[in-house]
């Protein structure tokens, strides 16, 4: 029988891109979530054991570590905000010592990279301390240690990405003159992966990153040369921290504390010292960080965006995620689910709209052929409802809108024209369920 394999962090960024990758090479996967309910809209839901359970509260983790062979510990706490440093080591420590009660075999762990010896910020000093922590308990721990990762999706790369669409000239400190050395998210998955076969890197501490060392601040006119962008850097000295957390809260997709604690993190250079790696997973082949962002900017399309927005609660949500601006609506309608797709088919076509996919009576998606501003989808995906009697025609109907803007022609267009569009088709939407109800 294939491995059990416990995956933490199973709502994150990592581990939904490690999972899949764990699932083709026919592993068995324990997912370990505080909330398994925002795992639902995941593609691979259905194909593994979700356990409840949290790493700061010990009891919960016995039974999570039942048959495991090896854990991946993927979690970090910088959106708790102030304090978080001391939640990240009482985890770790309640995860190794639950691992060695449970006798797994093997724990691997993806940290931060920065060097110890130098004055670091908190949040990377946080994620070298907990790989210590680890490695204190009996299970051995292998840990790669990266610093940006490339990737649609990876809150450093969304930072980069949604800074550089929206200011022709972006603002920094001087920070941005540090060094980084960025790592594909492909390769991060890749090391990850050959830890679990590899015996020459078991118990090991391994800094990885990707075949280029640049400056911060390259990494954003790298990333706008490859979308035809003309951008400059402006860089100032004694900007706060908190200023610059909260213009990236406010306009990327990363959270005001996350935000704080990544800026910080520019505070000194991430690169790689030591490159034992490279020789113990010869089988890793790296990937540059303009072809890690050409790849990112290829899959921006709702057939590869996690739908984190479906995390079993209902309602309207608007957000920022994998390049996109997402406005997510839900309603009832009292109508069979063919005549409502029926209904649907109608309004794209008397819009400016091609139909992408078409699959039955459950998902249609049209994208709109004016590109002007960016990359504008509407998908529509039904379900029909349980109901019996006079609402046997129940149908549950949900309204995904996708706009990838084009620089800051995109950004002002979302925010002032869509804004109106959106009230717009939500209008057309429920007079159409009126009209097939009837």
């Amino acid at each position: 029988m294939a491995k059990l394999i416990l995956v933490t962090g199973a709502t994150g960024y990592i581990a939904s891109r490690l999972i899949p990758r764990l699932l083709d090479s026919g592993y068995r996967i324990r997912c370990l979530a505080r909330d398994p309910l925002r795992l639902k809209g995941r593609s691979w839901f259905n194909q593994v054991d979700i356990f409840q359970a949290d790493v700061t509260t010990p009891e919960s983790l016995a039974r999570a570590f039942d048959g495991i062979d090896t854990a991946y510990y993927l979690i970090h706490n910088m959106s708790a905000g102030h304090g978080y440093t001391k939640i990240e080591l009482d985890g770790a420590r309640n995860f190794a010592s639950a691992a060695e009660t449970a006798g797994a075999q093997h724990i691997i762990y993806l940290g931060g990279l920065a060097d110890p010896e130098q004055h670091i910020a908190p949040h990377m000093r946080s994620r070298i301390e907990t790989g210590k922590v680890l490695r204190e308990g009996k299970v051995p721990v292998t840990e790669f240690r990266a610093g940006v990762i490339t990737g649609s999706g990876s809150i450093s790369f969304e930072m980069i990405r949604f800074m550089t669409e929206l200011f022709p000239i972006v603002p920094g400190p001087m920070w941005m003159k540090n060094r980084s050395q960025p790592i594909a998210v492909q390769n991060v998955i890749d090391y990850l992966f050959a830890a679990l076969t590899n015996p020459n890197g078991r118990g090991g501490v391994f800094e990885i990153g990707g075949p280029n060392i640049t400056v911060y601040g390259d990494l954003m006119l790298r990333y706008a040369r490859a979308r035809r962008l003309k951008r400059k850097m402006f860089l100032l000295p004694g900007i706060p921290i908190s200023l610059m957390a909260f213009g990236v809260g406010l306009m990327t997709p990363v959270p005001y504390p996350i935000a704080y604690a990544l800026i910080g993190g520019l505070s000194a250079d991430s690169i790689v010292k030591y490159p034992e790696a490279l020789i113990v997973f010869p089988e890793v082949k790296l990937i540059d960080f303009d072809s890690a962002t050409q790849k990112a900017l290829k899959i921006t399309h709702p057939d590869h965006i996690e739908r984190v927005w479906v995390d079993g609660y209902s309602g309207n949500k608007s957000l920022k995620h994998e390049g996109c601006f997402i406005d997510h609506r839900e309603l009832k309608i009292n109508a069979s689910l063919e005549n409502v797709f029926k209904a649907l088919e109608h309004i794209a076509s008397k819009r400016n709209w091609q139909i992408e996919i078409n699959e039955g009576n459950t998902r249609i998606l049209v994208h709109d052929q004016d590109q002007r501003f960016g990359k504008y989808w509407v998908e529509w995906r039904a379900a029909p409802g349980s109901l019996t009697g006079k609402f046997a025609d129940l149908t549950y109907l949900s309204q995904t809108i996708f706009f990838s803007p084009n620089g800051l022609p995109g950004f002002i267009y979302w925010y002032f024209s869509m804004s109106f569009h959106k009230v717009k088709l939500g209008y057309l939407i429920k007079n159409t369920a009126r009209q097939i109800a009837g």
